[in-house]
């Protein structure tokens, strides 16, 4: 099986935004061919998971991620949106499929602490997410368990919306938490990603973005992550 270093979170970049592909923005009948197209360029790959209870969509599968993994060796970062009933057991679905990083939401508060000992249990890393309508600090008490923290900009599950006036100042929020935390925890911003809102994000301390459209849909993918990079 294709996989990163168990160590791969430590080597993510400090100096530049983290590349995190998203990919519900690639083109799925040729997938293999955009997993092979991105990689010199992404540092993670993003999938998400909705259940359409939690959220609206039905997105992605466990088969999907094995696929996904058999042809690539990139950070694989699944971001569930699913229902407190059905959560532990796609937590061991997806880290068996070959996910290194999964995230639940903090509006999965009920059973978080479950979720997050489940994670562990496969060994490895675990993330939380907010949704857009969520106050940034539901996520304190976890800080101390989770490596990265993601705050959506969007409603949830739904593509193609603009970025909510506060995204900014939210993510200024979750950054002060983090420091206050005193231990690494990567901070990404989903949702409402375009040329226009990346560098707003980057300001505001986001350490990642998740890249859909404004990556896959580039004419030139080089010239766009060149782009990325030298917002530093």
């Amino acid at each position: 099986m294709n996989r990163p270093a168990a160590d791969w979170m430590n080597h993510l970049p400090t100096d530049r935004l983290i590349a995190e592909f998203s990919v519900w923005s690639a083109d799925l009948v040729r997938l293999a061919d955009d997993m092979a197209r991105i990689r010199p360029h992404a540092d993670i790959l993003h999938i998400d998971v909705a259940d359409g209870v939690f959220a609206p969509s039905f997105l992605f599968f466990p088969d999907l991620v094995a696929r996904i993994r058999a042809v690539s060796d990139l950070p694989i970062h699944v971001h569930l949106m699913v229902d407190d009933a059905v959560l532990l057991s796609q937590i061991d679905q997806f880290a068996e499929a070959g996910s290194d990083l999964i995230s639940l939401h903090v509006e999965n508060a009920a059973v978080a602490g479950a979720a997050l000992d489940r994670i562990a249990a496969h060994g490895i890393r675990a993330g939380m997410v907010l949704r857009v309508e969520t106050p940034v600090g539901q996520a304190a008490p976890w800080l101390q368990r989770i490596d990265m923290l993601t705050l959506l900009g969007t409603a949830i599950g739904v593509k193609g919306q603009g970025l909510n006036p506060a995204a900014t100042d939210r993510l200024q929020t979750a950054a002060g938490l983090i420091a206050a935390a005193g231990r690494r925890v990567v901070l990404a911003a989903d949702g409402g990603i375009r040329d226009t809102t990346v560098p707003l994000l980057r300001a505001a301390g986001a350490e990642t973005v998740v890249l859909g459209s404004l990556a896959f849909g580039a004419e030139d993918l080089g010239a766009r992550m060149a782009w990325l990079r030298d917002l530093g």
